[in-house]
């Protein structure tokens, strides 16, 4: 169904204004993907890792290799050195993972759920798409796990946009894709399993919540969770999550959400703190 992307010259140059909107993609993922597990590698897969370990003499940004374009995140927080090599995805190594499960097994993008990708293969529900994401066609293909003959050609620096070009563009699929009814299967059942976590609000008795975004503009908020109970929205207890864009999750998902699945709506708790000083309340003025 996808054909070769044909290049000019040997390599994919990115302009300064793509850099700049995938900038912050790659800042993102450097921060939250800790220790994450490539994917199984084929023989020729494994020669070319090993050619291009050799000339690079370095793992740029302390990164393990991932091979062809799926560079492997690393981070330190709360671990130590000696920990970095536990696995965040499930699965044993060499398995043969789709791009898709590994980007959703990732520590901190909990709150997505795996696209199917008939639906992405459609091109009716990627409308638009292709004017707000650089790099779309090979982040397509990168997503898809399309073979792609030009992946020899691109530098290590060059990868690292493609893959963060295909961050950028799953998360703006997975958007539309939760609002579908598959979607809100998929995202029913993390909700059952508190995978949003829960409500920090101690009247709310841990409700558990759902993902919102504050706008459904790009790179304008990262995401939030909103309370069913208190209707309120908080930020997530991860770090990882919260920096996620909310564009990704929009500001329609939970409130359709809740609508759909009338059953999950809980009895609004009215009870609030109320100050008090030596037993009496505190007057507001």
């Amino acid at each position: 169904m996808y054909k070769d992307r044909g290049v000019s010259g040997s390599k994919l140059e990115p302009s300064p204004f793509d850099r700049k909107r995938i900038n912050h993609a790659l800042d993102t993922r450097l921060e939250r993907a800790s220790s994450s597990t490539s994917r199984g590698l084929n023989g020729k897969e494994k020669e070319r890792l090993s050619v291009t370990s050799s000339s690079a003499g370095k793992r740029l940004d302390h990164r393990d290799e991932r091979p062809s374009s799926f560079p492997k995140n690393k981070c330190s927080e709360d671990e130590s050195d000696t920990d970095s090599e536990e696995s965040d995805v499930s699965g044993s190594d060499g398995e043969d993972t789709s791009w898709i499960s590994w980007f959703c097994n990732l520590k901190g993008n909990e709150f997505f759920c795996e696209i199917d990708e008939d639906y992405i293969q459609d091109d009716f529900n990627l409308c638009g798409l292709s004017g707000q994401v650089p790099y779309y066609d090979y982040a397509l293909d990168l997503i898809l796990d399309v073979e792609s003959s030009h992946g020899d050609m691109f530098t290590e620096e060059q990868n690292e946009m493609v893959e963060s070009a295909a961050e950028m563009l799953y998360g703006l699929i997975h958007v539309r894709y939760i609002l579908t009814g598959k979607g809100m299967a998929a995202m029913l059942e993390k909700f059952k399993n508190y995978d949003f976590g829960r409500c920090p609000r101690v009247y709310c008795c841990s409700q558990p919540c759902l993902p919102v975004g504050q706008s459904d503009i790009p790179r304008s908020s990262t995401v939030k969770i909103y309370c069913p109970k208190c209707e309120d929205i908080h930020y997530p207890r991860s770090k990882y999550q919260g920096n996620i864009d909310g564009a990704y999750f929009g500001t329609t998902f939970p409130h359709l959400f809740l609508m759909t699945y009338g059953h999950l709506n809980p009895q609004k708790m009215p009870q609030r703190y109320i100050p008090r000083v030596f037993g009496f309340k505190v007057r507001k003025t």
